[in-house]
């Protein structure tokens, strides 16, 4: 899995190279990256990363991986139409996480830093008017309120903060096989479809 940078400046780029060297990342060069590759837009905010790299007709969009250093709900916003799925905070990029994220890039799944992603639910869930209920109507208690179990509530902090299977079975001392139980128990507790849907009930219930 090779990555080929993109970035708002030449010193820019070569800090990024050396980071991707230092985490065993293999580079990509050349003018025209191979669809295949992982693209790193890397800018000082994202809106700066964003506008460094192209924008491709998709399909291979979603392996686009954004670094800055900077990372506002706004930016995100404008990183997620431009078609980036895994966003990375400069000061976050360990060599651990940034193999963590090449990978979701990779794969195109969807990767926020844990913060950013808070404050974008919070802005998302700026008061508006009550729903009416129907009188006939017995309003439902969300089935996540409940609390988690403290192995869920550890499966699901360390799924926020990005890692996979893999990475959480290590830090866990449990098999991967348990952790995919762990997370298929939550998905029907918290009544989601994904791993990210989890986390944004999770948050805006309070879970974590």
């Amino acid at each position: 899995m090779r990555v080929h940078v993109r970035a708002a400046d030449d010193g820019l780029r070569r800090s990024w190279h050396q980071r991707l060297t230092g985490a065993g990342i293999p580079l990509a060069e050349g003018p025209r990256p191979d669809p295949g590759l992982v693209l790193l837009a890397a800018g000082r905010t994202v809106d700066e990363a964003v506008e460094s790299c192209p924008a491709p007709e998709s399909p291979d969009r979603q392996r686009v991986l954004v670094a800055a250093q900077l990372i506002s709900p706004d930016g995100v916003l404008r990183a997620v139409r431009a078609g980036a799925r895994t966003i990375l905070r400069t000061a976050d990029a360990t060599p651990e996480q940034l193999v963590a994220a090449v990978h979701s890039a990779h794969h195109g799944d969807g990767r926020l830093p844990y913060g950013v992603l808070v404050r974008l639910l919070g802005t998302a869930q700026q008061p508006g008017p009550e729903p009416v209920v129907p009188a006939h109507d017995t309003p439902r208690t969300p089935q996540a309120a409940a609390p988690l179990t403290p192995r869920q509530t550890a499966v699901l902090t360390l799924v926020a903060e990005g890692h996979g299977n893999a990475v959480i079975a290590r830090a866990l001392s449990c098999s991967e096989h348990t952790v995919k139980n762990v997370i298929y128990e939550l998905m029907a507790r918290l009544q989601v479809r994904n791993r990210a849907h989890a986390v944004a009930r999770a948050v805006r219930a309070g879970l974590i």
